[in-house]
């Protein structure tokens, strides 16, 4: 017996980008203020609204379309063609040609954990704050 999948669940077309993005759901919960018991319901759901969906697309770095167009043979094709195209067609793979800035994707790296580090930051502050009122009120 198999298994139809859906191919427009967007739950799990989320899942599998966060997954090739090597993200966790803890981190994307962070991205978007919520939690991960939050992404899972997400990620779970078959459909999701317009604005929850660019919110999610905005913290996976992806396009709205990108989400809804996504599918294994796609990423498959992609990649194939990466290859194919960064070989200069002949076959070989050559790995000093680099289609993007090095330095630019460290930059960019380095942005990215600046500010993941200044959100958590400021959790941990907002749980001080809130415990040092318990902490008053008693």
């Amino acid at each position: 017996m198999s298994i139809a999948t859906k191919p427009n669940h967007i739950g799990r077309k989320i899942s599998r980008i966060r997954e090739l993005k090597d993200m966790k759901q803890e981190a994307l919960a962070q991205a978007l203020g919520t939690n991960q018991q939050a992404i899972s319901a997400i990620e779970n759901s078959e459909t999701i609204d317009e604005e929850k969906l660019r919110e999610v697309a905005k913290a996976l770095g992806v396009s709205v379309e990108a989400i809804k167009n996504f599918s294994e043979e796609n990423v498959i094709n992609y990649f194939n063609n990466f290859y194919d195209n960064s070989s200069g067609g002949n076959g070989i793979f050559n790995p000093t040609q680099c289609t993007f800035n090095p330095l630019d994707k460290l930059v960019e790296s380095y942005d990215e954990n600046k500010k993941l580090y200044e959100r958590l930051l400021q959790a941990e502050k907002d749980k001080i704050e809130y415990l040092e009122k318990l902490l008053k009120e008693k």
